[in-house]
């Protein structure tokens, strides 16, 4: 039977919490098949569609963007989390199930009317990349799409993301949280 990106997926429970079930892709990314596979399958839905950037949001977004976009030949431009970059930033407030955190961008990381993605491994509640989008917009950043390796649908961040507008392309998806 041919395997899918999910078969790849390794299900760890009770982490980082108790009564969490952890999706890591550590194990897709092990795996020379499997890696191809998820990257080539997050890129087919935009082929075609110009690209300018490709943005990661931290920190497995930074190996999915960075194969992205090496496969696509444009720049990668990281997201991280306050305090982690060297230059001037911008930052954009987000919250998460327990709190509130911080994301930050270089301020001359894109330019007015590029075309960006932005992916991730994981799509939850979508605050992250909610965050990743604002701050992309502030920067004068056309987003192309927004895609992700794994969906968790229980927790409406494919829904949150869709209502501002965005194109959701997901590989598969997990019940749950």
């Amino acid at each position: 039977m041919k395997k899918t990106v999910k078969d790849y997926i390794r299900t760890i429970a009770d982490f980082p919490h108790e009564g969490i079930l952890f999706r890591d892709v550590t194990t897709l990314f092990a795996d020379a098949r499997g890696f191809r596979m998820a990257i080539d399958q997050l890129l087919h839905p935009y082929a075609g569609e110009q690209i300018d950037k490709v943005v990661g949001l931290e920190a497995r977004g930074f190996i999915l963007g960075g194969a992205i976009a090496h496969q696509l030949s444009v720049g990668f431009v990281p997201i991280r989390k306050k305090g982690k970059l060297p230059g001037p930033t911008i930052a954009q407030e987000y919250q998460l199930e327990y709190g509130e955190a911080i994301m930050e961008i270089h301020d001359d990381a894109l330019d007015a009317g590029e075309k960006v993605l932005i992916v991730d491994d994981l799509l939850a509640t979508g605050g992250t990349c909610e965050a990743g989008i604002r701050l992309c917009e502030r920067l004068g950043a056309e987003i192309i799409g927004c895609a992700f390796i794994v969906d968790l649908p229980d927790l409406g961040g494919r829904a949150r993301l869709e209502t501002m507008g965005m194109d959701v392309h997901v590989l598969c998806e997990f019940e749950g949280a």
